[in-house]
This record gives structure tokens, sequence and C-alpha cells, in this order.
């Protein structure tokens, strides 16, 4: 009875997870087509920056900087750079399937963010907030979105990879990690709503959890985890 409950709850909670993640971005959605996000948004662009000054976020100059670094793991180049070197050690280590589901899925996820972009067609913010260079659409970001795409697809793909189950979580709180503070420093350098980026990482996660379910379904990684 517990070993066949046990089945049943591994079965059902990628589903949970995947529904909680669609409905958080369709929530967000709303409230942002609705206007209703705007004065929290606009809150806590202001609390980002020092009174008086919008174009200054709070906090020394090397914090800055380090935001501005961190906000670059978001960025198309080096999104694409980790793609190639983990599809590239995925080919070495002869997982051909994984290595094109995990090409299917950033490329998937950039088409899916640029789709979303031009239906809700959202301003940034204004320009004097800027403390990094930004264009086009705001809503979702691009850069927590893909950022979940890539950084939690991959974790999940290569954690099938992996035996322990410590090294697995350690992946994936890793990938969390890096997609949090990609997202965060969107918002703390004025480019993005904080909305925008809280929907970015709904959608991504989302489209994460749709391609980890299709390698467990594929049995992807399986004769590896063994």
């Amino acid at each position: 009875m517990k070993a066949q409950r046990h089945f049943e709850i591994s079965l059902l909670w990628p589903f949970l997870l995947l529904a909680a993640a669609s409905s958080a971005f369709m929530k967000v959605a709303s409230e942002v087509l609705e206007g209703e996000a705007h004065a929290l948004d606009n809150r806590i662009l202001l609390a980002c920056r020092v009174a008086g000054q919008p174009g200054v976020p709070i906090g020394p100059v090397w914090f800055q900087e380090g935001m501005r670094d961190l906000t670059a793991l978001g960025s198309p180049a080096v999104l694409a750079l980790t793609v190639a070197a983990v599809c590239g050690y995925l080919m070495v280590a002869r997982q051909w399937r994984m290595a094109w589901l995990a090409l299917g899925a950033a490329l998937g996820g950039q088409g899916l963010a640029l789709g979303l972009k031009l239906v809700f067609a959202r301003a940034r913010p204004d320009d004097a907030f800027h403390a990094t260079v930004a264009a086009g659409h705001s809503f979702p970001s691009s850069h927590a979105m893909m950022s979940a795409v890539i950084c939690l697809t991959l974790a999940a793909l290569l954690a099938r990879l992996t035996p322990s189950t410590r090294q697995r979580v350690y992946i994936m709180a890793a990938a969390a990690l890096v997609t949090g503070l990609v997202g965060a420093s969107r918002v703390y350098l004025g480019v993005h709503w904080a909305s925008d980026v809280v929907a970015g990482w709904a959608a991504g996660a989302a489209w994460a959890l749709l391609c980890w379910l299709l390698a467990r379904r594929l049995g992807l990684g399986q004769e590896s985890s063994k």
C-alpha cells in the first residue's frame, strides 16, 4: 500500500507543480492587463532607488557592478554558451536524444518568450530608471524566463544522469539560485517591473517542467542513473 501511494505521488507532483506555475503566470498576466500590478511594481522600483535620483540604484558601487554581472548570466550570449556546453557534454556522454531535447527546449523557450512579449507589448520602466542597457517589450522578462528555461531544464536533465539524491538536489538548487538572482537583478537595475520577473519565472518554470516530463516519458537518462 505504501509503495503504491508513493508511486501515485511521484506521478502526481510534477503535474501539480506545472499547474501551480501556469496559474501563477496567468494570475500575474491578468493583473498586468488590468493595471492592478502597476502600483506595487512602482513601489518596488522606487524602493530600489536613491530618493530623488531615479537613475541611481541603492547600495555601494561594487554591489551595483555585481548586479550587472549577475544580470549578464541571463543574457542571450551566456545562455547560448551554456546550452552549447551542456549539449556538448551530453553528446560526449552519448546521450544524443537528451542533447536534442536540451537544444529543443532552449529554442522553444526562446520562441515562447518572444511570442509572449509580442502579445502583451508592455512598456518597460522609464529610461530614467535604467542602470543597464535594455530594449524591447517588458512582459515577461526574457532574462528571468530564459534563465529559468535554460538553467532549470538543463539542471533537470543533468539530474537524471546523477544517481545521488544529494547531488540532484544540489544541481537543482544551484539552478534555482542563479535563476532567482538573474531575475532580481533586472528589477534592481530598473529595466523590468517586478511582475515581469515573476511572470518570467513562472513561465520558465512551467516550460522546464514540461521538458522534464517529456524526458521522463521518453525514459531519457534512466540507464545512466541506475
